[in-house]
């Protein structure tokens, strides 16, 4: 009898053709919480177009998506972010005009199971404002909390967007760049932030800062024209030849 836990998030050959190109070429994944899947590759590896089946907003040519035992292939974002998938961007997306406690509380708000009642206060509702306190600590942006969001900087706008995800509590966290044009000191603190989510959650990380990936993978998966090519230890894909040749080059 097998009584080891089941991934939280599995997918299983998924492929993403467009036209007579695949995006995205019978790539399998497992989440599982408490460890970090970094998925790295060159630009146009299909990385991003991976995040975006596992997150819904594009749907699988073929293969399947679980999430929490639970077949969510085809889901629409809303639907399988209820179900337990929070997920970051490129992109910074906050909502630059409101402070950093606004933006997590729309968030918080967003888990309500039934509509808001206009005549009332946002700041009466004692349960999102005590889930919006717990993802602005958790985030480590409480002396923030104040701030009008387009005023703070780009590696705490990045940190926002996490807290904003960790609001709506998720079980699988997708993680699309956090690390993107940060300098040294931002860096580590988002390194260190994600270390503090990761034994509640289930991560999947897409990165180009290679010492953060090598800093925070549990396991790694190097993507090359839509294909895996390999998938192990991060030790162990680091010493790949064929990793070293496509993507990491000798310098790692």
């Amino acid at each position: 009898m097998n009584d080891a836990p089941a991934p939280l998030l599995a997918a299983r050959n998924v492929t993403k053709l467009f036209g007579g190109l695949a995006a995205v070429n019978e790539v399998s994944v497992d989440l599982w919480q408490g460890r970090i899947h970094a998925v790295i590759g060159p630009n146009g590896a299909g990385k991003s177009t991976l995040t975006n089946l596992l997150s819904g907003d594009l749907s699988p040519t073929t293969g399947t998506v679980t999430l929490d035992g639970q077949d969510v292939t085809g889901w629409n974002p809303e639907k399988i972010s209820r179900a337990g998938l929070g997920r970051s961007y490129q992109k910074t997306n906050i909502f630059l005009p409101f402070t950093v406690w606004e933006n997590v509380r729309l968030a918080a708000q967003s888990r309500t199971p039934h509509a808001a009642r206009w005549l009332n206060r946002a700041t009466g509702f004692a349960a999102i404002n005590d889930r919006t306190a717990r993802a602005v600590e958790l985030a480590g942006l409480q002396d923030r909390s104040q701030q009008i969001a387009g005023t703070i900087s780009h590696g705490e706008q990045r940190q926002l967007e996490i807290a904003m995800t960790l609001a709506t509590d998720p079980k699988v966290l997708l993680l699309d760049e956090p690390l993107a044009g940060m300098g040294t000191a931002e860096a580590q603190r988002m390194v260190d932030l994600l270390l503090k989510i990761k034994p509640g959650h289930a991560i999947m990380l897409v990165e180009h800062d290679m010492d953060a990936v090598f800093a925070l993978a549990d396991h790694l998966t190097v993507m090359v024209n839509g294909q895996v090519i390999a998938s192990g230890k991060p030790a162990q894909v680091r010493a790949d030849a064929n990793v070293q040749s496509a993507y990491l080059g000798e310098e790692h």
